[in-house]
């Protein structure tokens, strides 16, 4: 192991470790890291130390040369960043040359979300009557009842849930925890998944079911790309049209929230954001239902003949 995989691993064991950042997101930092390892010897720089200004400039020059979003950009730049503070704490470099790197500003993306009528037809298609299907439908719902992420959906305990009061235990990133609620909907849907569907897919993994909520059809706990690929299954059971990311269901839920009147900072604790600012980026999406709403009550929004 070189000087630079050993430095590298002692920061992905502080991101599990004293962190407790989840696999995704350590696996995006590794990515990036190791990305910039290959730029250094290409440079022919031989330590972190060594790393000046001007050299993570040719470094963002490249990358924009690549065709690159500003966005990818940033998420490298904020790893790197992260890495060079993790070193100066450990006094393993004297600077961070990443620290006077301006991130490039962010383009404006709208979040893509179903609308209502898509959203019944996909609660459609599961059936219901077999494991997986049962299991597939307590996913949809409890994804757009709660806003959660799918890495805090595939983390869930059987702790976490309380039926009684219709509410689970959300485990989010950097050890925050919220309590958000969910409807009857998903509280039928769980009940018929954990009663039945559960039990039979549980048998298949023995005592390698721990306690996780949901399971795939071997009994094992249920990984980010086992959803992934369900949600991409049942979309093309409902509409061959269009195309769902696990995001969506988060999307969709914090569109409908604020299409319907609920409050900002509400919605900001539901799905767990730290910065308001995360959260606004939803009321774009609720243009259309605020101009509707102008249109149908103010006197002089249009001429009446």
């Amino acid at each position: 192991m070189t000087n630079k995989q050993r430095l590298v691993h002692l920061f992905i064991e502080y991101l599990q470790i004293e962190k407790n950042y989840s696999a995704l997101t350590i696996s995006g930092y590794t990515e990036a890291i190791e990305e910039f390892v290959r730029f250094m010897n290409i440079q022919g720089i031989d330590g972190f130390e060594e790393v000046s200004y001007q050299d993570t400039r040719i470094y963002l020059t490249e990358a924009y040369e690549k065709g690159l979003t500003r966005r990818t950009i940033s998420k490298k730049v904020s790893a790197l960043r992260s890495f060079y503070k993790f070193l100066l704490r450990e006094q393993l470099v004297k600077e961070n040359p990443f620290l006077l790197v301006s991130l490039p500003k962010q383009d404006k993306r709208i979040p893509s979300f179903l609308y209502e009528e898509e959203l019944k037809e996909l609660f459609t298609v599961s059936d219901v009557s077999t494991p997986l299907g049962q299991r597939n439908q307590a996913i949809l719902e409890l994804l757009y009842a709660t806003g959660m992420r799918v890495s805090e959906l595939c983390s869930l305990k059987e702790s976490d849930l309380d039926l009684s009061m219709d509410t689970v235990l959300v485990h989010g990133k950097g050890s925050k925890q919220r309590y958000v609620p969910f409807g009857s909907y998903a509280h039928e849907a769980l009940i018929t998944y954990l009663e039945d569907g559960r039990q039979k897919l549980k048998v298949k993994g023995k005592d390698r079911a721990d306690t996780y909520v949901f399971l795939n059809q071997r009994g094992t706990p249920l990984t980010d790309r086992g959803v992934r690929f369900i949600l991409t299954e049942l979309m093309k059971k409902a509409s061959g049209t269009l195309h769902i990311h696990p995001h969506m269901l988060r999307h969709t839920f914090a569109t409908h929230l604020l299409n319907e009147g609920a409050d900002l900072r509400s919605v900001q604790e539901l799905l767990g954001h730290s910065n308001l600012s995360s959260t606004q980026v939803y009321t774009h999406v609720s243009k259309d239902s605020l101009r509707n709403t102008y249109m149908s009550h103010h006197p002089r929004a249009f001429k009446r003949s």
